[in-house]
């Protein structure tokens, strides 16, 4: 005698509750969501972090590398000077500790190098010609994407070598040049043309030369200067001008004691690199607060442990020779520094101001239609095209903050608005998803990991010579700190759903295809969504 068939889902055979139809009473069902990691939301390059992360934490870095490369064409530059505000913005920040995005990116870009990696072209050829002006991070991102777009990109820079403020700004300690060449090595190699030494200084001359479209990235190179009175001055430098001197193997003398006036990551960088050219004392005189500092607290704190001396509070108000007259402030109610008539005298054999640099946009004044303020930033609309039709400008050049990763998403926008532009139409930008806030994951899913830390060169090798300070991620810990990614808003089949639905109504459709839900045999329980570790399961009102 056989058992006869139980009337309920009661059992534990896969499919039991289908194969006896149970029926439906919900009033809600799941949907499958993509929500907007907050790290994509931060990144001013719109990397899709969360998607290449997804790759590499399967160890899958040529792929991880290809989805990187369809937003930023640098990415082991970019994991070596980023300031990375995707991680201030990581939710695994409040479970524990952030995720250590650029050194996971800087990873990537260095496995891409080693093996050759070669992104992919995405259209045929279009028949349009693009200038780029400037062979800076915008103008690179700009002719990179341009070129994978279809269209023949040519590169006017007006230096003898290109990089832009990556190589005249940023010293070789942070960025070693031997890994930007490579990475602009690679995008010339896409077929984009670069003629050095060509400053452009007419721009209607150059559209008469039958380019289609052009982009200007012109990098802020021009120092700001102060009034400061100097009876007998000493010797008085530029930050960008000594960076860039430095670069070109022309480090000018500076002296025993060196002051760098100012408080930016500039100034840090400037500092820094005066300690590594064998001045005894290296100081940072800024009007303001340590708090109050433009820059990042690491830039300082690096500095200060390589032996650079921090005057804070501190403004310049005259020069004598080698005696430099500081006054001391407070800072007010308000926030802002204010004198107190009591001074100090620093001795100094030079003098190196870094109080901002601005771009040099004086060739487009001429131009009908673009707009030109006084401080030489170009005005723009969405589009990143000036008021000439057909010209377009990013990078330091427009209203934004000064960072690679800023240029770099300025020239992947405006390639896409160009590219729209010369095809006739407007750029359709998708609507973005709904975020991913912490408050919708399930934080008991995930282990306890603390956050991978990158390790930095001897300090006696940091004061001596131009050696990378900040080492990279091995593979082990590249994997494991991918691996961290709470994969916020997005599906990565765990198959937690499919194995908590009491209806066996959760479909798995193959290893990269996620699920679907059978509303057949739904019943709107909610579990699913319940369960969901990273909030990728919505329920939503039935319908009808």
């Amino acid at each position: 005698m056989t058992d006869a068939p139980k009337p309920f889902a009661i059992t534990l055979d896969p499919g039991s509750s289908r194969a006896n139809h149970t029926g439906s009473w919900r009033s809600e069902r799941p949907v499958y969501v993509d929500r907007l990691p907050p790290c994509n939301a931060q990144c001013p390059a719109g990397e899709n972090i969360q998607g290449w992360l997804y790759h590499a934490e399967s160890g899958d870095y040529a792929a991880a590398w290809q989805v990187l490369m369809q937003d930023n064409p640098l990415p082991a530059v970019m994991g070596r000077v980023c300031y990375h505000s995707c991680e201030g913005a990581c939710n695994r920040a409040t479970l524990d500790e952030a995720v250590s995005i650029h050194a996971v990116e800087r990873f990537l870009g260095d496995y891409a190098l080693d093996h050759g990696l070669r992104p992919q072209v995405a259209a045929p050829p279009s028949g349009r010609r693009v200038l780029v002006v400037g062979a800076g991070p915008s103008g690179l991102s700009a002719a990179y994407h341009l070129t994978r777009l279809g269209h023949a990109v040519t590169i006017r820079e007006a230096g003898p070598m290109a990089g832009g403020m990556m190589r005249f700004g940023i010293p070789r300690y942070r960025l070693p040049r031997d890994v930007l060449d490579a990475e602009i090595a690679r995008i010339l190699s896409l077929g984009v043309t670069l003629e050095l030494n060509s400053k452009v200084a007419d721009i209607e001359a150059a559209f008469a030369e039958g380019f289609d479209a052009i982009f200007t990235a012109v990098g802020a190179h021009l120092a700001k200067r102060t009034e400061i009175p100097a009876h007998a001055a000493g010797r008085i430098l530029d930050a960008a001008g000594f960076l860039a001197r430095v670069e070109m193997g022309e480090a000018p003398q500076l002296g025993r004691r060196v002051i760098v006036y100012g408080g930016g990551n500039t100034a840090m960088d400037v500092a820094r690199t005066v300690k590594r050219l064998g001045a005894d004392d290296a100081m940072v005189v800024y009007r303001r607060s340590r708090a109050q500092m433009p820059a990042h607290a690491f830039e300082a704190d690096e500095a200060e442990d390589e032996g650079v001396m921090m005057h804070w509070l501190r403004t310049i108000t005259a020069v004598d020779g080698a005696a430099v007259t500081v006054e001391k402030m407070v800072i007010d109610a308000t926030g802002r520094p204010q004198p107190t008539g009591e001074f100090e005298v620093l001795k100094a054999d030079t003098l190196i101001l870094a109080l901002g640099q601005d771009a040099d946009t004086g060739f487009l004044a001429r131009v009908p239609g673009v707009e030109v303020a006084p401080d030489g930033v170009v005005g723009v609309d969405a589009r990143m095209m000036t008021g000439r039709p057909g010209l377009f400008a990013g990078g330091d050049m427009v209203p934004a903050e000064r960072t690679v990763t800023v240029a770099v998403g300025h020239g992947k926008k405006a390639a896409r608005h160009i590219d729209a532009w010369l095809r006739g139409g407007a750029l359709d930008a998708p609507e973005r998803h709904a975020p991913a806030t912490f408050e919708r994951l399930n934080t008991w899913y995930y282990d306890d990991a603390p956050r991978s830390l990158q390790a930095e060169l001897a300090l006696v090798r940091r004061q001596t010579g131009f050696d990378e300070v900040v080492q990279g991620l091995t593979e082990a810990t590249a994997l494991y700190e991918a691996r961290r990614c709470l994969s916020c808003g997005n599906c990565f089949e765990c198959d937690n759903c499919f194995g908590v639905c009491p209806d066996n109504a959760v479909i798995k459709l193959g290893p990269g295809n996620r699920f679907r839900i059978d509303y057949d045999y739904c019943k709107g329980c909610g579990l699913c969504a319940a369960e969901c570790p990273c909030g990728a399961i919505e329920m939503v009102p039935e319908i009808g």
